[in-house]
């Protein structure tokens, strides 16, 4: 009955109360997410906490919410994330989480990170209230990963590569949360010789094919 969602260019979250007869969005609360340019988020399945990227100061945070209302209190644990800037002089300054996905076990959250070109695998500490990194998947310099998908069966996940245009495809190990890549493909075809970045990936519901979309190029 709630939707969350981020301020992209501030530093807060809001929520909204949804309305089951209209679709109508209520908005009751703002809080700060305590980094800047927050760019994805997703709720704990348990409904304890709320994760979320903060793409311009490069961290993820969790945020508690209230258990009768939904509301997002304070940053309660901000995990910052490791790792050496990439190549991209402009794009890659800093690390740069721009996704936070649940596995479709929902036991790990899988963090593409643009600007260290790693993708961090992170689990929750609910007693402690805490982020804690489980495994790190490093992958080809420059290449920018910026958003993640699953197969239903959780067996394969795909990788977008936004500065690369590329998609890198893993195996991936539920029990760990750990990506193991075997494949790597440009998202544009062979003639694409101007400006082309990854932008999205999904995975159908089937699980047959994958779809990526990619600007500057205007294809999918």
């Amino acid at each position: 009955p709630i939707l969350y969602t981020v301020h992209g260019d501030r530093e807060e979250v809001s929520a909204f109360r949804i309305d089951d007869a209209t679709g109508r969005l209520t908005h009751f609360a703002t809080t700060s997410c305590g980094g800047r340019n927050p760019v994805h988020l997703v709720p704990t399945p348990d409904d304890r906490f709320l994760i979320v990227a903060n793409h311009a100061t490069s961290t993820v945070a969790l945020l508690e919410l209230d258990a009768d209302t939904g509301v997002p209190g304070e940053v309660v644990h901000l995990l910052e994330l490791p790792g050496e800037p990439g190549p991209h002089r402009v794009q890659q300054p800093f690390a740069k989480p721009h996704q936070v996905q649940p596995d479709p076990a929902r036991r790990f959250v899988l963090v593409p990170d643009k600007g260290v070109d790693r993708t961090f695998t992170l689990r929750v500490d609910d007693v402690a209230g805490r982020l804690e990194l489980a495994a790190t998947l490093v992958h080809r310099e420059g290449a920018g990963p910026r958003h993640i998908a699953f197969t239903p069966d959780a067996r394969f996940a795909y990788v977008l590569n936004e500065i690369a245009a590329s998609i890198l495809a893993c195996r991936y190990d539920a029990t760990a949360g750990r990506l193991d890549p075997f494949q790597l493909l440009p998202s544009v075809p062979d003639d694409c010789t101007g400006y082309a970045d990854g932008a999205e990936i999904v995975v159908s519901a089937d699980g047959r094919f994958v779809y990526a979309s990619n600007r500057g190029h205007d294809s999918l």
